[in-house]
């Protein structure tokens, strides 16, 4: 990898520097300084890392993805420099990617789940990265983590739609622009199948040696889902016996594989950290009974106190699955709350979806100041599609990226343009 511009590093780990911009590097070395612990662990569930450095470097705003796990120097979205460490999860994900992708790496886009073109492992590396979470911050966080990707998992397949070939772990791309099919399919399917493999074979005790029996078989290769099947059936067999493949063989492969929409098994995840969300949500939904005034009396700042981060980003997602609340409750939600000036962009950007669902046109604006100065595409192309669709929001919406389009990189652009509608636009043919 290599980058270019006006830079500078600090060291945060006997083998990592984080490289960004002067006027922000105090706060990125900060906020990763826990990047040598997610390689260490990393380490101890597979194999030793294998590309000596591992440094971070933290792109500008334009940036259109979380992460890029180039070997030796990830780059990341500055998105993550959240104040809080909350989002360097990110980070594990990367790091996971060191050996599922980079180590082990795929044979075309069509495995895109599990081993796929530059090198992105997305359902192994998802695996992986919750794997990493559980040891360093106890399995109910990796619990959590599922949950909030099962919810993406919905909204990609909503999307599309569950009969579209792209909600296919090993969809058909010939003659298809892989940008195209880029959503968090690979990812959440992808991670749900491993974790139902997980359970199905007996845990983590006959799972994870043959994770790190996958990495030792595989390294420097490029391979393809067959070949990966077709190892874990080999490595069951010799080292657990005819049990566990005859265990392989009631899964169902085709729809797992090649069927669209949600995964055939609906897995189970630990809901703990979940529950206080849901029970704040559940009492803001049956206050739109009565008026902001007198719901005021029901709720306070202190609401929130206990919540991690992560559980504001869910309680906003329950909140966002509910009928749109009444206008006064969401501006007593955010006088609350404080939820407009919150610098976490998770949590921003769940805010903002769900005033754009209620068509709450005073969060317009804030809509888009994020939009237009984040190119991180896991934001900018849902709050954009939000705004389009919102009461009022369309032609604010289009005027905003035409202004703006030369910010994005040329994949978002390309990307946003579609999702506007404007390619049908003699006009923007440009774009």
């Amino acid at each position: 990898a290599l980058a270019v511009g006006n830079l500078e590093g600090r060291e945060i780990g006997p083998r990592s520097t984080v490289w960004t911009e002067p006027e922000v590097l105090e706060s990125a070395a900060w906020e990763f300084v826990d990047t040598e612990n997610f390689i260490r662990t990393g380490e101890e569930l597979l194999t030793p890392y294998n590309w000596g450095r591992y440094d971070l470097l933290v792109l500008p705003a334009s940036f259109p993805y979380g992460g890029m796990e180039n070997p030796c120097l990830t780059f990341v979205t500055p998105s993550l420099l959240a104040g809080d460490r909350s989002l360097v999860d990110v980070v594990a994900h990367e790091i996971a990617h060191s050996w599922m992708g980079n180590l082990v790496t795929t044979e075309n886009w069509e495995h895109f789940w599990q081993v796929h073109l530059f090198t992105l492992n997305e359902g192994f590396t998802v695996f992986v990265e919750r794997k990493i979470l559980g040891r360093m911050k106890g399995k109910e966080h990796s619990e959590f983590s599922a949950i909030l990707g099962h919810k993406a998992l919905q909204e990609s397949v909503n999307l599309y739609g569950d009969k579209h070939p792209f909600t296919a772990l090993r969809p058909c791309l010939r003659g298809e622009d892989p940008d195209d099919a880029f959503s968090r399919v690979p990812y959440e399917k992808g991670f749900n199948l491993l974790y139902y493999l997980e359970k199905h074979l007996g845990g983590a005790s006959v799972f994870e040696p043959y994770l790190r029996a996958h990495v030792q078989e595989f390294a420097g290769r490029s391979i393809n889902t067959d070949d990966w099947k077709a190892f874990l059936y080999a490595f069951m067999e010799k080292t657990f016996g005819q049990e566990k493949v005859d265990l392989l063989n009631k899964v169902d492969w085709t729809t797992w594989l090649s069927g669209t929409g949600m995964p055939p098994v609906d897995n189970k995840f630990d809901d703990t950290l979940a529950k206080e969300c849901t029970c704040l949500c559940k009492k803001w939904n049956e206050a739109r009974a009565q008026d902001a005034a007198a719901a005021a009396a029901e709720f306070s700042p202190k609401d929130l106190d206990n919540f991690s981060p992560t559980q504001k980003v869910v309680f906003l997602e329950k909140v966002s699955e509910l009928e749109p609340l009444p206008h006064p409750h969401l501006e007593l939600m955010d006088s609350l709350y404080n939820l407009t000036a919150v610098r976490n962009s998770e949590i921003r950007f769940r805010w903002h979806i769900v005033g754009l669902k209620a068509n709450y046109e005073k969060i317009y604006p804030e809509v888009v100041a994020f939009a237009t100065t984040m190119g991180r595409m896991k934001f900018c192309r849902p709050l954009f599609r939000s705004l389009y669709q919102a009461k009022g929001g369309a032609e604010l919406a289009r005027k905003a990226f035409l202004e703006h389009r030369t910010f994005y990189h040329p994949i978002a652009a390309t990307m946003i343009t579609k999702d506007l509608g404007l390619t049908k636009h003699k006009e923007h043919d440009e774009l």
